[in-house]
Protein backbone atom coordinates (compact mmCIF):
# COMPACT_ATOMS: atom_id res chain seq x y z
CA UNK A 1 0.00 0.00 0.00
CA UNK A 2 1.39 3.32 -0.77
CA UNK A 3 1.74 6.52 1.44
CA UNK A 4 -1.50 8.02 -0.22
CA UNK A 5 -3.95 5.66 -0.29
CA UNK A 6 -3.18 5.38 3.91
CA UNK A 7 -5.12 8.41 4.31
CA UNK A 8 -7.90 7.61 1.59
CA UNK A 9 -8.45 4.11 3.96
CA UNK A 10 -8.38 5.92 7.00
CA UNK A 11 -11.05 8.31 5.81
CA UNK A 12 -13.15 5.39 4.59
CA UNK A 13 -13.06 3.77 7.63
CA UNK A 14 -14.05 6.56 9.46
CA UNK A 15 -17.41 7.26 7.19
CA UNK A 16 -18.22 3.69 7.60
CA UNK A 17 -17.97 4.17 11.50
CA UNK A 18 -19.86 7.16 11.57
CA UNK A 19 -22.30 5.75 9.34
CA UNK A 20 -22.82 3.03 11.33
CA UNK A 21 -23.51 4.98 14.42
CA UNK A 22 -25.71 7.41 12.78
CA UNK A 23 -27.56 4.53 12.00
CA UNK A 24 -27.71 2.75 14.95
CA UNK A 25 -28.95 5.88 16.69
CA UNK A 26 -31.75 6.37 13.81
CA UNK A 27 -32.23 2.52 14.93
CA UNK A 28 -32.61 3.82 18.27
CA UNK A 29 -34.73 6.24 18.24
CA UNK A 30 -36.70 4.57 15.73
CA UNK A 31 -37.35 1.82 18.76
CA UNK A 32 -38.26 4.50 21.52
CA UNK A 33 -40.22 6.63 19.04
CA UNK A 34 -42.16 3.55 18.25
CA UNK A 35 -42.54 2.87 21.49
CA UNK A 36 -43.44 6.08 22.58
CA UNK A 37 -46.29 6.19 20.46
CA UNK A 38 -47.48 2.79 21.16
CA UNK A 39 -47.27 4.03 24.74
CA UNK A 40 -49.03 7.30 23.88
CA UNK A 41 -51.48 5.13 21.81
CA UNK A 42 -51.83 2.56 24.62
CA UNK A 43 -52.79 5.39 26.73
CA UNK A 44 -54.94 6.80 24.84
CA UNK A 45 -57.15 4.12 24.06
CA UNK A 46 -57.15 3.26 28.28
CA UNK A 47 -58.03 6.76 28.68
CA UNK A 48 -61.21 6.51 25.91
CA UNK A 49 -62.23 3.53 28.21
CA UNK A 50 -61.28 5.32 31.53
CA UNK A 51 -64.01 8.25 30.06
CA UNK A 52 -67.10 5.71 28.66
CA UNK A 53 -66.68 4.08 31.97
CA UNK A 54 -66.43 7.30 34.23
CA UNK A 55 -69.28 8.74 32.11
CA UNK A 56 -71.86 5.56 32.65
CA UNK A 57 -70.55 5.70 36.63
CA UNK A 58 -71.65 9.47 37.30
CA UNK A 59 -75.23 8.49 35.29
CA UNK A 60 -75.70 5.45 37.49
CA UNK A 61 -74.29 7.42 40.55
CA UNK A 62 -77.24 10.22 39.94
CA UNK A 63 -79.94 7.04 39.46
CA UNK A 64 -78.94 5.77 42.88
CA UNK A 65 -78.64 9.30 44.41
CA UNK A 66 -82.62 9.27 43.55
CA UNK A 67 -83.42 5.71 44.26
CA UNK A 68 -82.41 5.85 47.92
CA UNK A 69 -84.17 9.19 48.33
CA UNK A 70 -87.45 7.55 46.71
CA UNK A 71 -86.74 4.21 49.22
CA UNK A 72 -86.43 2.28 46.13
CA UNK A 73 -84.12 -0.27 48.10
CA UNK A 74 -84.75 -2.98 45.29
CA UNK A 75 -83.25 -1.26 42.16
CA UNK A 76 -80.51 0.82 44.51
CA UNK A 77 -79.11 -2.52 44.68
CA UNK A 78 -79.12 -3.05 41.24
CA UNK A 79 -78.02 0.01 40.60
CA UNK A 80 -75.30 -0.20 42.76
CA UNK A 81 -73.77 -3.27 41.30
CA UNK A 82 -73.90 -1.54 37.54
CA UNK A 83 -71.92 1.24 39.49
CA UNK A 84 -69.43 -1.06 41.05
CA UNK A 85 -68.68 -2.72 37.51
CA UNK A 86 -68.01 0.39 36.25
CA UNK A 87 -66.15 2.38 38.34
CA UNK A 88 -64.06 -1.05 38.56
CA UNK A 89 -63.47 -0.85 34.96
CA UNK A 90 -62.48 2.92 34.97
CA UNK A 91 -60.36 2.23 38.16
CA UNK A 92 -58.29 -0.70 36.45
CA UNK A 93 -57.88 1.28 32.98
CA UNK A 94 -55.94 3.89 34.96
CA UNK A 95 -53.77 1.34 36.56
CA UNK A 96 -51.24 -0.55 34.11
CA UNK A 97 -47.61 0.24 33.63
CA UNK A 98 -47.99 2.31 30.65
CA UNK A 99 -50.24 4.51 32.22
CA UNK A 100 -48.10 4.72 35.74
CA UNK A 101 -45.23 6.11 33.21
CA UNK A 102 -47.61 8.12 31.56
CA UNK A 103 -48.20 9.95 35.13
CA UNK A 104 -44.44 10.99 35.32
CA UNK A 105 -44.17 12.79 31.84
CA UNK A 106 -44.10 16.17 32.17
CA UNK A 107 -46.86 17.50 29.53
CA UNK A 108 -49.37 15.28 30.60
CA UNK A 109 -48.58 13.11 33.96
CA UNK A 110 -50.78 15.75 36.13
CA UNK A 111 -54.08 15.24 33.76
CA UNK A 112 -53.22 11.17 33.90
CA UNK A 113 -52.68 11.17 37.56
CA UNK A 114 -56.46 13.61 38.06
CA UNK A 115 -57.88 10.71 35.67
CA UNK A 116 -56.68 8.11 38.06
CA UNK A 117 -57.73 10.29 41.55
CA UNK A 118 -60.97 10.58 40.17
CA UNK A 119 -61.34 6.82 39.25
CA UNK A 120 -60.39 5.84 42.21
CA UNK A 121 -62.70 8.40 44.41
CA UNK A 122 -65.70 6.92 42.75
CA UNK A 123 -64.42 3.26 43.16
CA UNK A 124 -64.42 3.98 46.97
CA UNK A 125 -67.59 5.47 47.38
CA UNK A 126 -69.48 2.51 44.95
CA UNK A 127 -67.53 -0.01 47.14
CA UNK A 128 -67.34 1.17 50.59
CA UNK A 129 -69.75 4.40 51.70
CA UNK A 130 -73.04 3.35 48.99
CA UNK A 131 -73.44 -0.27 50.38
CA UNK A 132 -73.35 0.55 53.94
CA UNK A 133 -75.88 3.71 53.16
CA UNK A 134 -77.91 1.41 51.57
CA UNK A 135 -77.75 -1.47 54.89
CA UNK A 136 -78.66 1.22 56.89
CA UNK A 137 -82.30 1.45 58.48
CA UNK A 138 -82.99 5.04 58.20
CA UNK A 139 -86.75 4.06 59.65
CA UNK A 140 -84.40 4.81 62.69
CA UNK A 141 -84.25 8.13 62.68
CA UNK A 142 -88.07 9.15 62.57
CA UNK A 143 -90.60 8.47 65.00
CA UNK A 144 -93.41 5.57 64.71
CA UNK A 145 -96.16 5.42 66.97
CA UNK A 146 -95.02 8.71 68.77
CA UNK A 147 -91.25 7.27 69.82
CA UNK A 148 -87.86 7.24 67.96
CA UNK A 149 -86.04 3.83 69.04
CA UNK A 150 -83.12 5.20 71.00
CA UNK A 151 -81.84 1.42 70.66
CA UNK A 152 -81.93 0.88 66.88
CA UNK A 153 -80.65 4.70 66.37
CA UNK A 154 -77.48 3.76 68.56
CA UNK A 155 -76.85 0.98 66.48
CA UNK A 156 -77.65 2.65 62.89
CA UNK A 157 -74.78 5.22 64.47
CA UNK A 158 -71.76 2.91 63.89
CA UNK A 159 -72.79 2.10 60.50
CA UNK A 160 -73.39 5.96 59.73
CA UNK A 161 -70.03 6.88 60.64
CA UNK A 162 -68.52 4.02 58.61
CA UNK A 163 -69.90 5.83 55.63
CA UNK A 164 -68.80 9.36 57.45
CA UNK A 165 -65.40 8.11 57.72
CA UNK A 166 -65.24 6.61 53.98
CA UNK A 167 -66.66 10.16 52.03
CA UNK A 168 -63.98 12.05 54.25
CA UNK A 169 -61.32 9.70 53.39
CA UNK A 170 -62.47 10.49 49.75
CA UNK A 171 -63.29 13.85 50.05
CA UNK A 172 -59.61 14.32 51.22
CA UNK A 173 -57.70 13.18 48.87
CA UNK A 174 -59.86 14.70 45.95
CA UNK A 175 -58.63 18.17 47.81
CA UNK A 176 -55.58 17.33 47.35
CA UNK A 177 -55.57 17.09 43.61
CA UNK A 178 -53.35 20.60 41.88
CA UNK A 179 -55.66 21.96 39.49
CA UNK A 180 -53.53 24.72 37.96
CA UNK A 181 -52.00 22.55 35.28
CA UNK A 182 -55.33 20.21 34.47
CA UNK A 183 -56.77 20.59 31.34
CA UNK A 184 -60.04 22.08 31.11
CA UNK A 185 -61.83 19.27 30.69
CA UNK A 186 -60.58 17.45 33.18
CA UNK A 187 -60.33 20.77 35.92
CA UNK A 188 -64.30 20.75 35.42
CA UNK A 189 -64.59 17.47 36.09
CA UNK A 190 -62.83 17.35 39.23
CA UNK A 191 -64.75 20.62 40.29
CA UNK A 192 -67.90 19.01 39.85
CA UNK A 193 -66.87 15.90 41.72
CA UNK A 194 -65.50 17.81 44.23
CA UNK A 195 -68.85 19.58 44.18
CA UNK A 196 -71.01 16.51 44.51
CA UNK A 197 -68.59 15.00 47.28
CA UNK A 198 -69.20 18.32 49.32
CA UNK A 199 -72.71 17.60 49.36
CA UNK A 200 -72.75 14.07 50.04
CA UNK A 201 -70.06 14.88 52.89
CA UNK A 202 -72.71 17.35 54.28
CA UNK A 203 -75.72 14.85 54.17
CA UNK A 204 -73.63 11.66 55.71
CA UNK A 205 -72.06 14.55 58.43
CA UNK A 206 -75.79 15.67 59.13
CA UNK A 207 -76.71 11.67 59.39
CA UNK A 208 -73.68 10.97 61.67
CA UNK A 209 -74.32 14.09 63.62
CA UNK A 210 -77.91 13.23 64.49
CA UNK A 211 -77.53 9.74 64.86
CA UNK A 212 -75.07 10.48 67.87
CA UNK A 213 -76.74 13.56 69.36
CA UNK A 214 -80.55 12.38 68.97
CA UNK A 215 -80.47 9.94 71.80
CA UNK A 216 -79.38 12.51 74.55
CA UNK A 217 -80.90 15.35 72.63
CA UNK A 218 -84.92 13.13 73.04
CA UNK A 219 -84.17 12.49 76.86
CA UNK A 220 -81.92 9.42 76.84
CA UNK A 221 -80.07 10.49 79.80
CA UNK A 222 -83.37 12.42 81.42
CA UNK A 223 -85.78 14.65 80.25
CA UNK A 224 -85.22 18.13 78.00
CA UNK A 225 -87.06 20.97 77.32
CA UNK A 226 -86.60 22.58 74.21
CA UNK A 227 -88.76 25.61 71.97
CA UNK A 228 -90.00 25.56 69.11
CA UNK A 229 -90.11 28.71 67.24
CA UNK A 230 -91.57 29.66 63.89
CA UNK A 231 -89.88 32.17 61.83
CA UNK A 232 -92.90 34.18 60.42
CA UNK A 233 -91.07 35.10 56.52
CA UNK A 234 -93.69 37.90 56.02
CA UNK A 235 -91.74 39.97 58.09
CA UNK A 236 -88.39 39.51 57.02
CA UNK A 237 -85.48 38.73 60.00
CA UNK A 238 -81.90 37.78 58.80
CA UNK A 239 -82.55 34.19 59.89
CA UNK A 240 -85.38 34.24 57.41
CA UNK A 241 -88.67 35.83 59.91
CA UNK A 242 -89.58 37.22 63.08
CA UNK A 243 -90.36 34.66 65.89
CA UNK A 244 -93.67 34.47 65.71
CA UNK A 245 -95.28 31.96 67.24
CA UNK A 246 -93.54 28.99 70.20
CA UNK A 247 -94.33 25.95 71.48
CA UNK A 248 -92.59 24.03 74.04
CA UNK A 249 -91.44 20.32 73.15
CA UNK A 250 -90.70 17.77 76.16
CA UNK A 251 -88.67 14.98 75.30
CA UNK A 252 -88.12 11.50 77.17
CA UNK A 253 -86.69 8.21 76.01
CA UNK A 254 -87.23 9.21 72.54
CA UNK A 255 -90.91 10.32 72.77
CA UNK A 256 -91.80 13.58 72.37
CA UNK A 257 -94.99 15.92 73.13
CA UNK A 258 -95.53 19.16 72.45
CA UNK A 259 -96.54 21.77 75.61
CA UNK A 260 -97.46 24.99 76.11
CA UNK A 261 -97.93 27.70 72.83
CA UNK A 262 -98.09 31.07 72.94
CA UNK A 263 -96.16 34.56 70.61
CA UNK A 264 -93.40 36.20 70.92
CA UNK A 265 -95.46 39.26 71.66
CA UNK A 266 -96.84 37.69 74.70
CA UNK A 267 -93.18 37.47 76.61
CA UNK A 268 -93.47 41.34 76.70
CA UNK A 269 -90.52 44.07 75.90
CA UNK A 270 -87.42 44.03 78.52
CA UNK A 271 -85.96 46.76 79.90
CA UNK A 272 -83.24 47.13 80.69
CA UNK A 273 -82.29 45.47 77.70
CA UNK A 274 -80.27 41.85 77.97
CA UNK A 275 -76.33 41.71 77.35
CA UNK A 276 -75.47 42.22 73.69
CA UNK A 277 -72.16 41.36 72.04
CA UNK A 278 -70.70 44.76 71.49
CA UNK A 279 -70.72 44.11 67.91
CA UNK A 280 -74.45 43.98 67.30
CA UNK A 281 -74.97 46.52 69.42
CA UNK A 282 -73.12 48.63 67.32
CA UNK A 283 -75.14 47.34 64.27
CA UNK A 284 -78.38 47.20 65.79
CA UNK A 285 -78.80 49.35 68.69
CA UNK A 286 -80.10 47.33 71.78
CA UNK A 287 -83.33 46.28 69.85
CA UNK A 288 -82.44 42.47 70.06
CA UNK A 289 -81.86 42.62 73.57
CA UNK A 290 -85.38 44.56 74.25
CA UNK A 291 -87.97 42.51 71.80
CA UNK A 292 -88.61 38.96 71.46
CA UNK A 293 -89.53 39.80 67.38
CA UNK A 294 -85.65 41.43 66.88
CA UNK A 295 -83.39 38.54 68.46
CA UNK A 296 -82.65 37.39 64.79
CA UNK A 297 -82.20 41.31 63.18
CA UNK A 298 -78.17 39.28 63.63
CA UNK A 299 -77.60 36.62 60.96
CA UNK A 300 -75.89 34.57 63.83
CA UNK A 301 -78.62 32.04 65.33
CA UNK A 302 -76.80 31.28 68.25
CA UNK A 303 -76.50 34.72 70.03
CA UNK A 304 -81.00 34.85 68.54
CA UNK A 305 -81.35 31.74 70.05
CA UNK A 306 -79.85 32.32 73.52
CA UNK A 307 -81.82 35.68 74.00
CA UNK A 308 -84.88 34.07 73.49
CA UNK A 309 -84.36 31.73 75.93
CA UNK A 310 -83.39 34.05 78.16
CA UNK A 311 -86.71 35.97 77.46
CA UNK A 312 -88.65 33.16 77.56
CA UNK A 313 -87.00 32.10 81.08
CA UNK A 314 -87.31 35.49 82.57
CA UNK A 315 -91.15 35.90 81.80
CA UNK A 316 -92.62 32.46 82.53
CA UNK A 317 -89.87 30.94 84.96
CA UNK A 318 -89.24 28.09 82.52
CA UNK A 319 -85.47 27.17 81.35
CA UNK A 320 -85.50 25.12 77.91
CA UNK A 321 -82.31 23.01 76.92
CA UNK A 322 -82.47 24.52 73.57
CA UNK A 323 -84.32 26.55 70.30
CA UNK A 324 -85.50 24.93 67.49
CA UNK A 325 -86.63 27.47 64.67
CA UNK A 326 -88.84 26.25 61.35
CA UNK A 327 -90.79 28.27 58.94
CA UNK A 328 -93.61 27.55 56.96
CA UNK A 329 -91.93 26.30 53.84
CA UNK A 330 -90.23 23.50 56.16
CA UNK A 331 -94.25 22.78 57.03
CA UNK A 332 -95.08 22.53 53.04
CA UNK A 333 -91.85 19.94 52.42
CA UNK A 334 -93.03 17.99 55.75
CA UNK A 335 -96.85 18.05 54.09
CA UNK A 336 -95.83 16.64 51.17
CA UNK A 337 -93.89 13.38 52.50
CA UNK A 338 -97.35 13.34 55.05
CA UNK A 339 -100.17 14.46 52.92
CA UNK A 340 -102.55 16.99 53.94
CA UNK A 341 -103.76 17.53 57.85
CA UNK A 342 -107.01 19.00 59.10
CA UNK A 343 -106.55 21.83 61.24
CA UNK A 344 -109.45 22.15 64.25
CA UNK A 345 -112.12 24.12 62.61
CA UNK A 346 -112.42 22.11 59.31
CA UNK A 347 -109.28 24.53 57.95
CA UNK A 348 -106.74 22.00 55.57
CA UNK A 349 -103.03 22.84 55.39
CA UNK A 350 -101.76 21.06 52.23
CA UNK A 351 -98.08 21.11 50.82
CA UNK A 352 -98.89 23.61 47.89
CA UNK A 353 -100.74 26.27 49.79
CA UNK A 354 -99.94 26.14 53.49
CA UNK A 355 -97.15 29.00 52.90
CA UNK A 356 -100.04 31.02 51.08
CA UNK A 357 -102.14 29.84 54.08
CA UNK A 358 -99.77 30.79 56.89
CA UNK A 359 -98.43 34.36 55.54
CA UNK A 360 -101.12 35.69 53.78
CA UNK A 361 -104.73 34.46 54.08
CA UNK A 362 -104.51 34.02 57.41
CA UNK A 363 -103.94 37.69 57.86
CA UNK A 364 -106.27 38.80 55.56
CA UNK A 365 -109.12 37.16 57.36
CA UNK A 366 -108.69 36.79 61.33
CA UNK A 367 -107.56 39.03 63.55
CA UNK A 368 -104.83 38.97 65.91
CA UNK A 369 -105.95 36.87 68.92
CA UNK A 370 -107.36 34.53 66.02
CA UNK A 371 -104.25 34.46 64.00
CA UNK A 372 -102.51 33.61 67.18
CA UNK A 373 -104.88 30.59 67.55
CA UNK A 374 -104.30 29.26 64.03
CA UNK A 375 -100.92 29.53 64.15
CA UNK A 376 -100.85 27.18 67.41
CA UNK A 377 -103.76 24.85 66.08
CA UNK A 378 -101.91 24.57 62.47
CA UNK A 379 -98.00 23.57 64.55
CA UNK A 380 -99.99 21.22 66.75
CA UNK A 381 -101.34 19.07 63.84
CA UNK A 382 -98.44 19.00 61.44
CA UNK A 383 -96.48 17.81 64.76
CA UNK A 384 -99.05 15.19 65.15
CA UNK A 385 -98.68 14.37 61.67
CA UNK A 386 -95.38 14.03 61.72
CA UNK A 387 -94.61 12.20 64.97
CA UNK A 388 -98.35 10.19 64.99
CA UNK A 389 -98.20 9.42 61.03
CA UNK A 390 -97.25 6.05 59.03
CA UNK A 391 -95.17 7.88 56.86
CA UNK A 392 -92.31 7.09 54.58
CA UNK A 393 -88.85 7.67 56.24
CA UNK A 394 -86.41 8.13 53.50
CA UNK A 395 -89.06 10.88 52.23
CA UNK A 396 -89.22 12.78 55.63
CA UNK A 397 -85.20 12.83 55.31
CA UNK A 398 -85.33 14.16 52.12
CA UNK A 399 -87.82 16.92 52.93
CA UNK A 400 -85.49 17.64 55.85
CA UNK A 401 -82.36 17.59 53.67
CA UNK A 402 -83.68 19.97 51.45
CA UNK A 403 -84.96 22.35 54.45
CA UNK A 404 -81.41 21.96 56.34
CA UNK A 405 -79.60 22.71 52.96
CA UNK A 406 -81.90 26.17 52.42
CA UNK A 407 -81.03 26.80 56.41
CA UNK A 408 -84.73 26.63 56.91
CA UNK A 409 -84.29 24.54 60.09
CA UNK A 410 -81.81 25.31 62.62
CA UNK A 411 -81.31 24.79 66.52
CA UNK A 412 -79.51 25.78 68.99
CA UNK A 413 -78.65 23.75 72.08
CA UNK A 414 -77.59 25.28 75.16
CA UNK A 415 -74.86 22.46 76.60
CA UNK A 416 -72.01 23.89 75.00
CA UNK A 417 -70.55 20.11 74.49
CA UNK A 418 -73.95 19.36 72.21
CA UNK A 419 -73.46 22.74 70.21
CA UNK A 420 -69.85 22.41 69.43
CA UNK A 421 -70.56 19.38 67.87
CA UNK A 422 -72.82 20.81 65.40
CA UNK A 423 -69.61 23.20 64.77
CA UNK A 424 -70.41 25.48 62.07
CA UNK A 425 -73.07 23.35 60.07
CA UNK A 426 -75.86 24.85 58.39
CA UNK A 427 -78.21 23.45 60.31
CA UNK A 428 -76.57 25.12 63.82
CA UNK A 429 -76.98 28.65 61.96
CA UNK A 430 -73.73 29.83 62.87
CA UNK A 431 -71.75 32.85 61.14
CA UNK A 432 -68.09 31.00 60.54
CA UNK A 433 -65.54 33.87 61.48
CA UNK A 434 -63.51 31.58 58.80
CA UNK A 435 -63.91 30.93 55.18
CA UNK A 436 -63.11 27.66 52.92
CA UNK A 437 -64.61 29.84 50.00
CA UNK A 438 -65.08 33.08 50.29
CA UNK A 439 -68.93 33.69 51.35
CA UNK A 440 -70.80 36.67 51.03
CA UNK A 441 -74.01 37.32 53.43
CA UNK A 442 -77.08 38.65 51.60
CA UNK A 443 -79.33 39.70 54.78
CA UNK A 444 -82.89 41.01 55.04
CA UNK A 445 -84.46 42.43 57.92
CA UNK A 446 -88.19 44.11 57.44
CA UNK A 447 -88.27 48.07 58.10
CA UNK A 448 -91.75 48.36 57.08
CA UNK A 449 -93.43 47.27 60.58
CA UNK A 450 -95.83 45.41 57.72
CA UNK A 451 -96.13 41.81 56.47
CA UNK A 452 -95.01 42.55 52.81
CA UNK A 453 -92.12 39.87 52.89
CA UNK A 454 -94.56 37.25 51.75
CA UNK A 455 -94.89 39.25 48.36
CA UNK A 456 -90.90 39.95 47.30
CA UNK A 457 -88.97 38.40 44.69
CA UNK A 458 -85.33 38.04 45.15
CA UNK A 459 -82.71 37.29 43.13
CA UNK A 460 -79.38 37.13 43.01
CA UNK A 461 -75.58 37.51 41.48
CA UNK A 462 -72.02 37.06 42.38
CA UNK A 463 -69.24 37.13 40.03
CA UNK A 464 -66.05 36.50 40.94
CA UNK A 465 -63.84 39.28 39.25
CA UNK A 466 -59.83 40.91 39.05
CA UNK A 467 -57.14 39.46 40.94
CA UNK A 468 -55.37 42.34 42.95
CA UNK A 469 -51.86 43.41 43.64
CA UNK A 470 -52.31 42.91 47.26
CA UNK A 471 -53.47 39.38 47.19
CA UNK A 472 -57.20 40.14 47.33
CA UNK A 473 -60.03 38.95 45.07
CA UNK A 474 -62.51 41.32 43.84
CA UNK A 475 -66.29 40.30 43.82
CA UNK A 476 -69.23 41.85 42.45
CA UNK A 477 -72.77 41.50 43.46
CA UNK A 478 -76.12 42.58 42.43
CA UNK A 479 -78.87 41.67 44.46
CA UNK A 480 -82.94 42.91 42.99
CA UNK A 481 -85.80 43.50 45.16
CA UNK A 482 -89.26 42.89 43.41
CA UNK A 483 -92.49 43.67 45.17
CA UNK A 484 -95.38 41.52 43.80
CA UNK A 485 -98.14 43.68 46.17
CA UNK A 486 -101.17 44.50 44.75
CA UNK A 487 -101.71 48.62 45.50
CA UNK A 488 -105.32 48.07 47.45
CA UNK A 489 -106.86 45.26 48.84
CA UNK A 490 -104.59 44.64 51.93
CA UNK A 491 -105.44 44.05 55.66
CA UNK A 492 -104.52 46.58 58.65
CA UNK A 493 -103.01 42.89 59.60
CA UNK A 494 -100.70 42.89 56.54
CA UNK A 495 -99.86 46.28 56.28
CA UNK A 496 -99.33 46.95 59.97
CA UNK A 497 -97.33 50.12 61.06
CA UNK A 498 -96.63 51.11 57.36
CA UNK A 499 -93.25 52.75 58.29
CA UNK A 500 -92.27 53.49 54.85
CA UNK A 501 -94.67 56.30 54.22
CA UNK A 502 -96.75 54.48 51.71
CA UNK A 503 -98.39 51.29 53.71
CA UNK A 504 -98.05 49.16 50.41
CA UNK A 505 -94.22 49.94 49.83
CA UNK A 506 -92.05 47.29 51.29
CA UNK A 507 -89.27 48.75 53.12
CA UNK A 508 -86.36 46.12 53.23
CA UNK A 509 -82.95 46.58 55.53
CA UNK A 510 -80.41 44.80 53.18
CA UNK A 511 -77.42 43.85 55.11
CA UNK A 512 -74.40 42.66 52.60
CA UNK A 513 -71.38 40.68 54.96
CA UNK A 514 -68.02 40.05 53.08
CA UNK A 515 -66.23 37.66 53.50
CA UNK A 516 -63.99 37.14 56.74
CA UNK A 517 -61.37 39.12 56.34
CA UNK A 518 -62.93 40.96 53.59
CA UNK A 519 -64.88 44.15 53.00
CA UNK A 520 -67.49 46.20 50.82
CA UNK A 521 -66.32 49.06 49.15
CA UNK A 522 -68.86 50.42 47.68
CA UNK A 523 -72.79 50.22 46.93
CA UNK A 524 -75.08 51.29 44.02
CA UNK A 525 -78.71 51.47 44.45
CA UNK A 526 -80.55 51.47 40.79
CA UNK A 527 -77.08 52.98 39.53
CA UNK A 528 -76.82 56.02 42.19
CA UNK A 529 -74.01 55.42 44.71
CA UNK A 530 -75.98 55.05 48.56
CA UNK A 531 -75.44 54.86 51.87
CA UNK A 532 -74.31 52.53 53.91
CA UNK A 533 -74.55 51.69 57.54
CA UNK A 534 -71.45 50.22 58.47
CA UNK A 535 -69.82 47.45 61.20
CA UNK A 536 -68.39 44.31 61.82
CA UNK A 537 -69.71 40.68 62.84
CA UNK A 538 -66.99 37.62 63.63
CA UNK A 539 -64.45 39.35 60.80
CA UNK A 540 -66.75 40.13 58.80
CA UNK A 541 -67.76 43.63 57.03
CA UNK A 542 -71.26 44.43 57.57
CA UNK A 543 -72.38 47.27 55.31
CA UNK A 544 -76.28 48.18 55.42
CA UNK A 545 -78.30 49.76 53.40
CA UNK A 546 -82.92 50.96 53.45
CA UNK A 547 -84.34 49.96 50.04
CA UNK A 548 -88.43 50.72 49.57
CA UNK A 549 -90.00 48.93 46.60
CA UNK A 550 -93.35 49.97 45.51
CA UNK A 551 -96.19 47.77 44.37
CA UNK A 552 -94.75 46.21 40.97
CA UNK A 553 -91.37 47.90 41.33
CA UNK A 554 -88.04 46.55 41.64
CA UNK A 555 -85.02 48.08 42.77
CA UNK A 556 -81.19 46.69 41.77
CA UNK A 557 -78.21 46.96 44.82
CA UNK A 558 -75.00 46.31 42.83
CA UNK A 559 -71.87 46.09 45.41
CA UNK A 560 -68.24 45.25 45.49
CA UNK A 561 -66.93 43.29 47.34
CA UNK A 562 -63.18 42.50 48.91
CA UNK A 563 -62.16 39.37 50.03
CA UNK A 564 -59.31 38.42 52.03
CA UNK A 565 -55.97 37.19 50.76
CA UNK A 566 -57.17 34.54 48.38
CA UNK A 567 -56.10 33.09 44.92
CA UNK A 568 -59.20 30.53 44.31
CA UNK A 569 -62.00 31.45 41.74
CA UNK A 570 -65.31 30.16 43.23
CA UNK A 571 -67.13 32.19 46.23
CA UNK A 572 -70.43 31.51 47.53
CA UNK A 573 -73.82 33.12 48.33
CA UNK A 574 -75.54 32.40 52.38
CA UNK A 575 -78.55 34.50 51.77
CA UNK A 576 -81.93 34.94 54.22
CA UNK A 577 -84.46 32.25 53.89
CA UNK A 578 -87.64 33.60 52.16
CA UNK A 579 -91.06 32.51 51.70
CA UNK A 580 -90.38 32.78 47.23
CA UNK A 581 -86.92 30.96 46.86
CA UNK A 582 -84.27 33.19 45.60
CA UNK A 583 -82.93 32.76 42.54
CA UNK A 584 -79.73 32.85 42.96
CA UNK A 585 -76.42 32.22 40.06
CA UNK A 586 -72.50 32.18 40.97
CA UNK A 587 -69.79 32.95 38.18
CA UNK A 588 -66.46 31.58 38.90
CA UNK A 589 -63.41 32.38 37.95
CA UNK A 590 -60.14 31.01 37.03
CA UNK A 591 -57.82 30.98 40.14
CA UNK A 592 -55.24 33.82 40.29
CA UNK A 593 -51.98 31.54 40.20
CA UNK A 594 -53.19 30.12 36.43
Amino acid sequence: MTESERPTRRRSRSRRRRRARLRRALLGALVVGSLLLTTGGWIGFRGWQARAHLLNAAGLARELSAQVVGGDTDRALRTLAALQEQSGAARAATTDPSWRLGRHTPIAGDDLDAVRRIAVAIDQLARQAFPTLLRTDLTSLVPVGGRVNLARLTAVSAELAQVEESVQRTRKDLAAVPTDSLVSQIRQALTDLRAEIDRLASLTAAADQGARLLPPLLGANGPRRYLLVSQNLAELRATGGMFGAYAMLEAENGAVKMGKQGSSASLGRFTPALKLPSEIRALWTDLPGIYPADVNLSPHFPTAAALYREMFRRSTGTTVDGVLAVDPVVLSYLLKATGPVLVPGGVPLASEKVVQTLLNDSYQRLNVKQQDDFFAASAASVFDAFFKKNVNPRALLSAFDRAITERRILFWSARPEEQRTFGESRMAGTLPEQDTVPTVGVFLNDGSGAKLGYYLRPTANLTVGECRPDGRRELRLRVTLRSTAPKSGLSESVLGLGLAGDPYTARTLVSIFSPAGGAVVEARLDGVETALGSGTERRRHAATTSIDVAPGAEKVLEATVLTAKTGVGQAELWLTPTANPWITQVHSAPSCDQ
